[in-house]
């Protein structure tokens, strides 16, 4: 099914079933992680960076121990490059925003706009990282994070990024009611049912409209409404806003997936005969 609705695609946004925990518009209803579960998370990062430096330490002196002092030291250099900047960046990279300490406290780094941290997020991270955790042990990270909102440290200000809490009870608001102007053009719509996270999510971004920025709400609503798009037919009319779309087509469904429930329930009364 093709739509004729007039949604550009963002750059940014694909939304997905995974995008239920790494999306931006259902992580917008995760909330920051505090500073004492970050200290924690942080924590259990350095010990296990503390050990696998050891671990490699030994293995690369070890295996240039009888060579020069020049070799030795560009063992020394390229184990700390490996532990401190590399695996950290590309652990990062491959789970979508989470450490060893994230994985362990349910916690993940997201972008500023809550989406998915990509590679180069990972490097900026890893790289400040490095200076603010154990160049000057952890003081302007700790300062940093207790002063900001979202618990930033430096290498989150640099990257653009911030720790969500993923493990949370996740509660949906009140549905959306079917804007006026669009009744009549949404009673005559063909609309397939939603794919459960896309559904979840354009719920979830009607819910948080009046918190977000416009700048977020502009970009957010145009990536849902071209995901929603092909579920339509025919689209909406012209000028029509992304949010008055999404909350359309949700009412428009749910309203339809009610009276299909109610003629299931009369049918099953006529056939047990309770009517």
């Amino acid at each position: 099914m093709t739509s004729t609705g007039g949604y550009g695609r963002p750059e940014t946004a694909t939304l997905t079933d995974d995008d239920l925990v790494t999306g931006e518009a259902v992580a917008l209803d995760l909330p920051p992680a505090g500073i004492g579960v970050r200290l924690a998370s942080g924590l259990i990062d350095v010990i296990a960076t503390w050990v696998l430096l050891f671990v490699v330490l030994f293995v690369m002196l070890l295996s240039v121990a009888r060579t020069d002092a020049a070799l030795a030291q560009a063992a020394l250099i390229g184990s700390m490059i490996i532990v401190f900047i590399a695996l950290p960046t590309t652990l990062e990279t491959l789970t979508r925003g989470r450490s060893l300490g994230k994985l362990a406290l349910g916690l993940r780094t997201v972008r500023d706009d809550a989406g998915p941290i990509s590679f180069q997020h990972a490097l900026v991270r890893s790289m400040v990282g490095f200076v603010e955790l154990y160049v000057f042990q952890g003081v302007p990270a700790f300062f940093s994070a207790l002063l900001s909102s979202r618990g930033k440290r430096l290498g989150d200000y640099a990257a653009g990024t911030y720790v969500v809490r993923e493990r949370v009870a996740l509660r949906l608001s009140m549905p959306a009611p079917m804007p006026p102007h669009l009744g009549a053009w949404a009673a005559g719509a063909d609309i397939t049912a939603l794919p459960t996270g896309l559904a979840l999510a354009v719920r979830q971004f009607l819910g948080r409209l009046p918190t977000l920025d416009p700048a977020s709400r502009a970009r957010i609503g145009a990536a849902l409404a071209e995901q929603v798009s092909p579920h339509v037919a025919p689209g909406p009319p012209p000028g029509t806003a992304p949010e008055d779309f999404l909350a359309a087509v949700v009412a428009a469904r749910r309203e339809r997936d009610l009276t299909r429930l109610r003629r299931e329930e009369q049918l099953r009364d006529r056939l047990a005969g309770r009517s």
